[in-house]
């Protein structure tokens, strides 16, 4: 008798509690046995966020013990038993969701004070669905990751973190206006839109550059609203789950082969990542640097 091995993909079970009364976000955490500092991040939404929200966690593993404490806590969570990368997380931990409005945090990230309340301001200020609003990151060290806003050392684990002095002085570090190109974590995005682009596209796992990926499935759909705000603000430890992968896919291959742009490219010539932001983004200009890096993207 032949046995074929179950992909843990298919093998992903749910589970869910009582409704959070009036929540506004569902915010998706994927988590890959790292239990004590997603407790840290649970605490800070508990602490800082103005408004009740739905969590739903994407358990990998749980070896450390983080299945049985999230059941214990009454959490809603999707679980698989081995890791299935951050895309089929997103995707398993969003099927859940109960709200109009999809967060993605890492658990390894601090919300600061009314993180929530400087979004929502946003959503109500607009008369439409189609968006990607992001909030400030800051890290303790500079990295290659495009969407830090600002590198500060306030520690780099929750038994280092320098709580106070962060809350004391993030607001004149985040002194800049609001931004184009919100991508990354710390995003927020409607269900429909969420919906319509169909979430994180599996192929990328275990996910790297799955995030321009998503941005880019925005932009085909017609997308044009991508803003950073400044005073919604998250600390990120820091790569405390991406460090331990051992084998990854190659996504700047993967996007350049996919959309026939480089993704270095696409978040500098559509989105215009970091340039203050002034309203829905406009198509790229045809330069050609950019029409020569399309070209080359098609060799890759």
């Amino acid at each position: 008798m032949i046995h074929q091995r179950v992909p843990a993909m298919q093998t992903i079970e749910y589970k869910t509690f009582n409704s959070v009364p009036h929540a506004r976000f569902s915010i998706l955490i994927p988590t890959w046995n790292n239990l004590k500092y997603l407790q840290y991040c649970l605490r800070s939404i508990e602490k800082n966020s103005r408004f009740p929200h739905q969590v739903i966690l994407h358990v990998n593993e749980g070896a450390d013990g983080t299945r049985d404490w999230v059941e214990r806590e009454q959490m809603d969570f999707s679980w698989s038993k081995e890791n299935v990368g951050i895309c089929f997380a997103m995707n398993a931990a969003a099927s859940l969701a109960r709200t109009e409005y999809l967060v993605y945090i890492n658990d390894d990230m601090y919300v600061g004070p009314d993180w929530d309340r400087y979004l929502w301001d946003e959503i109500e200020r607009l008369d439409h669905i189609y968006f990607l609003l992001g909030s400030a990151l800051i890290e303790p060290r500079g990295g290659t990751n495009p969407n830090v806003t600002v590198c500060a050392d306030f520690g780099d684990s929750p038994d280092s973190f320098q709580e106070s002095e962060f809350l004391e002085r993030s607001p004149q570090l985040l002194s800049r206006p609001d931004w184009n190109g919100a991508g990354g974590a710390g995003v927020l995005v409607h269900k429909k839109i969420w919906d319509l682009v169909g979430g994180y596209s599996v192929e990328f796992t275990p996910g790297l550059y799955s995030d321009p990926d998503f941005s880019m499935k925005l932009w085909q759909a017609g997308v044009r609203y991508f803003k950073g705000i400044a005073q919604s603000r998250i600390f990120h430890f820091q790569a405390k789950s991406t460090g331990r992968i051992v084998k990854s896919n190659d996504g700047r291959k993967q996007f350049a082969r996919k959309w026939k742009v480089p993704s270095s490219r696409f978040v500098r010539d559509y989105l215009r990542l970091t340039t203050p932001f002034e309203g829905p983004l406009k198509e790229p200009e045809e330069t050609l640097d950019l029409k020569f890096a399309r070209w080359r993207s098609r060799w890759l």
